[in-house]
């Protein structure tokens, strides 16, 4: 399409002459003879460039600026201004203004400089643009993913950032679990405070103990000072336990009494402290198994789970797996010295078939390991892990003694890329296997992949053999080739 220029001059002679020049030049040009008109027109739709005189009567072509560019910054304005007036062009500048082009004009200096501002405005769309993906992609701090189970963790956890309820985050390992409590306590009122975290089954429970609570000097061997508790440094922030699930059993009462007395008493000590926490947990076990097996107190599980917050893994949320995986290239990429990298379409489906037990933290390294064997522009299915790249799926089955049953949604997607995988990739073969249209199979997978799929109207057209045999009458005999 012609990019669209609106000129605003109250020289009718002027506008009359520019119009047939601009459009020789191939732009679409509309002409009003006041800036208030002017206003009006972009108020209803807005061109590619706005071209304005700098006299004008009435408001003048400077305050015509700063309102446009107030209103609609994203719009460019070239200034067209007398010789004398050049002191004033560079005012509109300061306001503004992308360019300015001197009187008398010289048209094919304007053709330019109108090429490069409908350049720097589709620039500034695309930007636009990304940042909008960002927001939509990034929407929770360092939380990546635009699928169905990821925008509602995110509605969840916008709707309890700003509370002290305590929050239990479940999920496999490599979910992101720390990033959530992370991202909790940045959206918090208690973001200026610490944040203090601890794996509850790195340690032992007499130093674990101590390291919650804190010791006195001479509470035990070793004890040559006294020590301040994670509960004491976390004081006005939020302490995050990891791996809660792991909790030395005879240690659970003591975690219980602080949480609902906001005290604790340091090992050794006669005295309790008051503190102010929030609490975040997190664990990969079944929290409500354990305490049926009286492995985990059930008050202390209450307590901790005010809010529950279950992470999906990743192969449930396939759609997602090339946006993480693209980010994860951009930082690999940066720390190992390479220029930036891609991903090649054949190492996409691999990463996409793939299942990731280990969930995002394996996309991660995964994505690490490839850049660092990587001698291209792009990532190669050669770059990639042996497990990645050989991985085949399992073949889906109907009935128990095949084994786990797949969620339904799991069990089209394998379907569909088994079905694509045995046409060769052909995917006009593999809609007529599935028995879909196209764009169905499109929309498909630009949903499994998270990428936009190219539209069948993209496609190749067919050959001229390809359209005489579509075209041939139902039950015609096919034309032989010519000798």
């Amino acid at each position: 399409m012609a990019p669209k220029i609106l000129v605003v001059d109250d020289d009718v002679e002027l506008g009359a002459l520019i119009s047939p020049q601009l459009r020789r030049r191939g732009f679409e040009v509309s002409v009003v003879t006041t800036a208030d008109a002017a206003l009006g027109r972009l108020a209803q739709e807005l061109p590619d460039v706005l071209v304005s005189d700098l006299q004008l009567g009435g408001m003048n072509g400077i305050e015509l600026c700063r309102q446009v560019v107030e209103r609609h910054p994203e719009l460019p304005i070239v200034i067209m201004t007398a010789h004398g007036s050049i002191e004033r062009a560079v005012a509109a500048i300061r306001a503004g203004a992308y360019d300015f082009i001197t009187k008398p004009l010289d048209f094919a200096a304007l053709g330019l400089t109108l090429e490069r501002a409908v350049q720097l405005r589709a620039l500034r769309e695309e930007v636009a643009r990304l940042r909008r993906t960002v927001d939509q992609t990034r929407r929770f701090e360092d939380l990546l993913g635009t699928s169905a189970p990821m925008r509602e963790v995110y509605d969840l956890l916008e709707r309890v950032a700003g509370t002290d309820i305590s929050v239990l985050v479940t999920g496999e390992s490599g979910t992101g679990k720390e990033l959530v409590a992370r991202a909790l306590h940045r959206r918090s009122r208690r973001k200026d405070g610490p944040l203090v975290a601890i794996n509850c089954s790195a340690l032992p429970e007499n130093l674990l103990e101590s390291e919650l609570f804190g010791h006195v000097k001479g509470a035990f061997t070793d004890a040559r000072a006294d020590k301040q508790g994670l509960f004491v440094q976390a004081h006005g922030g939020t302490l995050f336990l990891d791996e809660v699930g792991e909790l030395p059993l005879g240690l659970q009462p003591k975690l219980l009494r602080a949480l609902q007395e906001r005290k604790v008493r340091p090992v050794g000590a006669s005295a309790e402290l008051s503190i102010d926490v929030r609490v975040v947990s997190a664990t990969n076990v079944d929290l409500e198994e354990a305490v049926r097996q009286r492995r985990f107190r059930e008050d202390l599980f209450f307590r901790l789970n005010v809010l529950h917050i279950p992470l999906p893994p990743l192969r449930e949320r396939t759609g997602d797996v090339l946006l993480l995986a693209q980010r994860f290239l951009e930082q690999a990429a940066v720390l190992a010295n390479k220029k930036q990298l891609s991903l090649s379409d054949e190492a996409a489906e691999r990463l996409v078939a793939y299942p990731w037990p280990g969930n995002v933290r394996e996309l991660q390294n995964c994505i690490e390991r490839a850049v660092a064997f990587s001698s291209g522009g792009s990532i190669s299915v050669r770059d990639l892990p042996e497990k990645v790249k050989t991985y085949r799926s399992a073949p889906a089955t109907l009935g128990p003694e095949g084994g786990t049953f797949l969620p339904l949604h799991e069990m089209e997607r394998r379907y569909i890329f088994t079905v694509l995988e045995a046409m060769g990739g052909n995917k006009s073969g593999a809609a007529a296997v599935l028995g879909v249209d196209r764009r169905t199979l499109y929309r498909k997978l630009a949903e499994y992949r998270g990428t936009p799929e190219e539209s069948p109207e993209g496609a190749e057209p067919p050959s001229a053999e390809r359209r005489a045999e579509s075209e041939r009458p139902q039950g015609a005999a096919p034309r032989r080739p010519r000798e």
